[in-house]
């Protein structure tokens, strides 16, 4: 993906305590986080949503499977090899001169046999929006 998308830098979280306060300072000095009073609230900030930002357009919200019987009846679907084609042309080259975050992330609790692991590939923008 970092090929695909040609991002200028690569940030790998950790989720270090230092990792934290670094981007937390960072999105202060940017603006998008506003630090409240420190003596009532520590540590809280406050940070208004991006209108831009939508949880899910189901328009733009596919199945891809092999059959589109397997979509099931309520569901846009298209073709695998279809979408990937669409998707990595929309990718290509969208990160250049931005830095690519690497988020893991665990859906479930840890140690669970039906916990699965995950990587988010984001940039500042969505990160803090």
């Amino acid at each position: 993906m970092a090929q695909l998308c040609q991002p200028e830098s690569i940030f790998w979280c950790s989720g270090l305590p230092e990792e934290r306060a670094f981007l937390t300072q960072e999105a202060v000095d940017k603006g998008v986080l506003i630090k409240l009073n420190q003596e009532k609230w520590p540590g809280c900030y406050y940070h208004r949503s991006n209108p831009n930002d939508v949880a899910r357009v189901e328009q733009y919200t596919f199945i891809c499977t092999p059959e589109q019987e397997e979509a099931g009846p309520t569901n846009n679907w298209a073709p695998p090899t279809e979408m990937y084609e669409k998707l990595y042309g929309l990718v290509r080259g969208a990160m250049q001169g931005r830095t690519m975050y690497v988020v893991p992330y665990l859906m479930g609790p840890s140690g669970s046999p039906l916990s699965k692991v995950g990587i988010e590939l984001t940039d500042l923008r969505s990160m803090w929006y």
